[in-house]
C-alpha cells in the first residue's frame, strides 16, 4: 500500500464518519399545561410601567432584551452590581463550569475525525548464541479509528455539545440571581437605613418631649406617671436605634458576601427612593412563551436534547462497530538507510465488533437513556411551571403592593396630623398623656410599616425581572 493510497484510506474514513446515520430518536414535545396567558386583568400593566405611561409602545423591548443598567437606574447600585459579577465566588464556579462543558465537548467531537499520528522506533535484538541485528521504522498512521456508520461518536458529541449549552444557560441563571440577590441586599441596606433614620428621630423627638413633660412635672401641670411614660417611650425609642443598627450592619456584610469584596460607603444607599428601579412598561396579556426565554428553562431544555442524544448512542450499541489502524513508512537495518528506495511498509488492520451477547447490557444502558430522557423531560416542564408561577405571582403582588403603598402613605399623612393635633391638645391641657402616647404608637408604625411595604414593591419588580429572564444583558456603563 502506498502512501497515496494511505491518504485516500483517511479520507474515506472522515467522509463515512460523517455521512453516518443517527438513531437519535424525535425530541419529544413538552406539554406542560399552562395557560397561553396569564389569567389577570389589562390594568397589571400600568404598575410595572415607567412612571406616567399606560401601556407598551410598539418598540418596546422584551424584558429579556433589557440590560440590568437599563433597569437599575441608582449609579451605586449599578457599580456593586458591576463588582459583584467581577468578585463573586458562586459565579466563578458557573463559568469554570461552562469551561469544562466546553473541554469535554471537544473531547467529543475530536472522536470524530482520525486521528494521524507519526511513530519511530529502533529494536535491538541478540542473545548469548545470537548475533545482535538493529532495526529501525518510520511511518505515518491511524490507529483505531471508528467508522461511525450508525451515529454512536456522532450522538455522544451531539450530547456533549447539549451539556455544554446547559451549562452556559445554567451560567447566565447564576449571574441573573446574583443581579437579583445584590439588588435585593442593596435595597434591604436601604430600607434599613431608612428604619433607622426614622427610630434616629423618633428618640429625638421623644428625649425632647420627656424634657418638657419633666419641666411641666416641676411645675405640677402633669403627674409623675406621665414622666415615667414619657421615659418609658424615649427607653423603647433607644433600644429600636440599637436594633435597626444591628440589622443594618448585618444587611450590609451580607452585601458585603455577595459581592465578594468590600464595598465603600462612598457605594451604600443613600436615601431609600421611591424609585431605585426602573421597568418598561409590560403589555397586557404578556404571552406565556416568554418563559421560553428563561435561562433556567433554557437550560432544562439543552439538557433534554443531550438525554435524547444519548439514546441514539445506545441504539447504536447494539449494531456492529468498525475500527480502522493503518499506517506508511519505511522500515531498515541500518538507521542511514532508512528511507532509501525499496524500504517502505505498510499495515492495514480493519477491526470489526459484533455484539452477539452482554447480559442485556446493552438493552439496560438503552432503558437507562430513555428513562434519563424522560426525566429530563418532566424537569423541562416543571421548570416552565415553576416560571409561570413566579411571573403569576410577581404581576399579581405588582398591583397589590401598589395598593398598599398607596394606603400606607394616607396612613402615615393621616396619622401625623393626628399626632400634630394630640400635641396641640396636649400642650393646652385639653387631651391626657395617653392619647399623645397613643397617637405617637401610631405614627411609628404607620411610618416603619410604610417603609416595609416600599421594601417589598420596590424587591417585587427585582422578582418580576428575574422571573421574566431579564438582567443577564449590560448595555456598557
Amino acid at each position: 500500500m502506498t502512501r497515496r493510497t494511505m491518504a485516500s484510506l483517511v479520507l474515506a474514513a472522515a467522509v463515512m464518519s460523517s455521512g453516518c446515520g443517527v438513531l437519535e430518536p424525535r425530541l419529544p414535545e413538552a406539554a406542560p399545561s399552562i395557560p397561553a396567558e396569564w389569567p389577570l386583568p389589562a390594568t397589571t400593566a400600568v404598575p410595572i410601567a415607567a412612571e406616567g405611561a399606560t401601556e407598551a409602545s410598539p418598540g418596546t423591548p422584551a424584558t429579556a432584551d433589557i440590560g440590568w443598567r437599563d433597569f437599575f437606574v441608582d449609579p451605586r447600585l449599578q457599580e456593586v452590581i458591576a463588582r459583584a459579577l467581577d468578585n463573586n465566588r458562586d459565579l466563578r464556579v458557573a463559568v469554570l463550569n461552562v469551561e469544562r462543558a466546553r473541554a469535554l465537548y471537544r473531547i467529543e467531537r475530536a472522536d470524530r475525525v482520525p486521528t494521524v499520528g507519526a511513530t519511530a522506533a529502533m529494536v535491538r535484538t541478540g542473545g548469548d548464541d545470537a548475533p545482535t541485528t538493529e532495526s529501525f521504522t518510520a511511518g505515518v498512521g491511524i490507529t483505531e479509528f471508528e467508522l461511525d456508520l450508525f451515529g454512536r461518536v456522532r450522538s455522544l458529541s451531539q450530547a456533549a455539545l447539549q451539556q455544554y449549552f446547559a451549562q452556559e444557560e445554567a451560567r447566565r441563571s447564576a449571574q441573573l440571581t446574583l443581579i437579583a440577590e445584590v439588588a435585593n441586599a442593596y435595597l434591604a441596606l436601604a430600607a434599613d437605613q431608612e428604619q433607622l433614620r426614622v427610630v434616629q428621630l423618633t428618640l429625638t423627638t421623644r428625649e425632647e418631649f420627656h424634657a418638657l413633660t419633666q419641666k411641666r412635672y416641676e411645675f405640677g401641670a402633669v403627674s409623675a406617671l406621665d414622666v415615667s411614660q414619657s421615659r418609658t417611650q424615649v427607653e423603647a425609642a433607644r433600644a429600636d436605634v440599637a436594633r435597626f443598627s444591628g440589622q443594618a450592619a448585618q444587611t450590609a456584610n451580607a452585601l458585603q458576601l455577595l459581592v465578594g469584596a468590600p464595598v465603600g460607603t462612598d457605594l451604600l444607599p443613600q436615601s431609600f427612593g421611591e424609585s431605585v428601579t426602573g421597568l418598561a412598561p409590560l403589555p397586557a396579556g404578556l404571552p406565556s412563551e416568554v418563559l421560553l426565554r428563561r435561562p433556567d428553562v433554557l437550560a432544562a431544555e439543552h439538557r433534554l436534547r443531550a438525554d435524547n442524544a444519548n439514546i441514539g448512542a445506545a441504539r447504536a450499541a447494539f449494531f456492529p462497530s468498525i475500527k480502522l489502524t493503518g499506517s506508511v513508512g519505511s522500515a531498515s537495518d541500518e538507521l542511514s538507510g532508512l528511507f532509501d528506495a525499496g524500504t517502505g511498509v505498510w499495515l492495514f488492520a480493519p477491526q470489526v465488533n459484533l455484539p452477539i451477547f452482554e447480559g442485556g447490557r446493552l438493552r439496560a444502558n438503552l432503558d437507562v437513556a430513555r428513562a434519563d430522557r424522560d426525566i429530563a423531560l418532566a424537569q423541562y416542564e416543571r421548570a416552565i411551571q415553576a416560571g409561570f408561577r413566579d411571573v403569576a405571582d410577581a404581576l399579581v403582588l405588582t398591583t397589590t403592593l401598589a395598593d398598599q403603598r398607596t394606603a400606607r402613605q394616607a396612613t402615615v399623612d393621616a396619622a401625623t396630623e393626628a399626632d400634630r393635633l394630640a400635641l396641640a391638645r396636649y400642650k393646652a391641657g385639653r387631651d391626657s398623656y395617653l392619647v399623645l402616647l397613643e397617637s405617637q404608637r401610631a405614627l411609628y408604625l404607620a411610618q416603619q410599616t410604610l417603609i416595609v411595604t416600599r421594601l417589598a414593591e420596590q424587591t417585587n419588580r427585582v422578582t418580576l425581572y428575574k422571573a421574566l429572564g431579564g438582567g443577564w444583558l449590560e448595555r456598557g456603563p
